[in-house]
């Protein structure tokens, strides 16, 4: 496995539905944001997202949760990443950290053109 870049969220009130629970929408974007991060440290250069495979959430993530985000790049194609990123939840009232979500993202490094640009392997 390559470096892992991880990222740290408090799931506030306004990122939870009416349930209480972290919004999907809210999980992929913090998700993407990792990801991003990973990439952009493997590529140092701009990248963007093309493809996010399907999220496969495990546990709900309840208000007040803290959230760790571990994204690392798995493979690398001439100009593109694929990523996988997990989304771990510790509630507050227990110590044990849970799998909430995992996805994989595709990410496509850029030149200064806005063209796709060869990426070092892994």
């Amino acid at each position: 496995m390559s470096r892992e870049t991880r990222t740290v969220h408090l799931v506030r009130p306004g990122d939870c539905n009416h349930y209480g629970s972290l919004f999907g929408g809210t999980a992929m974007a913090w998700m993407d944001e990792a990801a991003f991060v990973a990439a952009t440290r493997h590529a140092r250069a701009k990248v963007v997202t093309v493809h996010a495979d399907a999220m496969d959430f495990r546990h709900p993530v309840p208000q007040g949760s803290i959230v760790e985000l571990v994204a690392w790049v798995k493979e690398v194609g001439r100009t593109s990443m694929r990523l996988e990123v997990e989304m771990w939840v510790e509630p507050i009232e227990r110590e044990e950290r849970l799998l909430a979500c995992r996805a994989g993202f595709v990410m496509v490094a850029l030149g200064p053109d806005g063209r796709p640009k060869p990426v070092d392997p892994l």
